[in-house]
């Protein structure tokens, strides 16, 4: 990976996640999980608030993948789930609940894509450049992507379906690996339109404020077999 983000960082800092590779048939995208292939996933539950002193409520990550597809499921425990509906636009997903992945092409984040999904199912889907330059009328290529998600009575499941064909196209697998960031979002409270949000993290950004726009927030995904 010549241009990517063990190019300016040593193996051994870098957090990785491996991806396992289906045995059986696709997955059925529910947006609850209830795939058995998902007893063959690894469980990433390595998730902290880089910004807060204690501890976050749990947040599980998933992923598994075929020859032609790369499935996300993220298992969230939240008492207190708040969505944000007026006008159901998908910018509401980011004064909500939510679960986030980011995947970037190289090391400098031009560009980087971002998938932000609330417990509606909802998502905000966008291409950026660093830093914060935000493109949010793209969305990622029709057909080439599916989420779903289940509330429960302590948290909700999103569940998610990447084709590795858009993948490619934007550059976005070198080789066995996907550099990616894995976030959430636990908005405490909406007052009109603005919420409270304490932000979780996989790996701990080196920003003294929240931010997971920069290169130090990302691992990588490790694509098996």
């Amino acid at each position: 990976m010549a241009t990517g983000l063990l190019s300016n960082t040593t193996k051994e800092d870098v957090k990785t996640y491996t991806v396992r590779k289906l045995q059986g048939k696709e997955i059925v995208v529910t947006g609850k999980g209830d795939d058995p292939q998902w007893k063959n996933a690894i469980e990433l539950t390595d998730f902290i608030y880089p910004w807060e002193k204690e501890t976050p409520s749990f947040t599980s990550f998933k992923a598994l993948h075929s020859k032609d597809w790369l499935y996300l499921l993220y298992n969230v425990k939240d008492d207190h789930i708040n969505v944000l509906v007026k006008t159901n636009e998908k910018s509401e997903v980011i004064s909500s609940d939510r679960v986030e992945i980011f995947f970037r092409k190289n090391d400098k984040m031009l560009p980087y894509y971002g998938l932000e999904m609330d417990p509606n199912g909802r998502v905000y889907d966008y291409m950026a450049e660093f830093h914060r330059k935000f493109t949010p009328t793209w969305s990622w290529p029709a057909g080439d992507l599916i989420i779903k998600a289940n509330k429960v009575a302590d948290g909700y499941t999103v569940e998610v379906a990447i084709s590795k064909k858009s993948l490619k196209q934007l550059g976005l697998i070198k080789g066995k690996l996907i550099e990616a960031g894995i976030y959430r979002g636990d908005c405490v409270e909406i007052t009109g339109d603005n919420s409270k949000i304490k932000w979780i993290s996989w790996v701990r950004p080196d920003s003294p404020t929240p931010n997971f726009h920069i290169p130090s927030s990302f691992g990588v995904l490790k694509l098996e077999g």
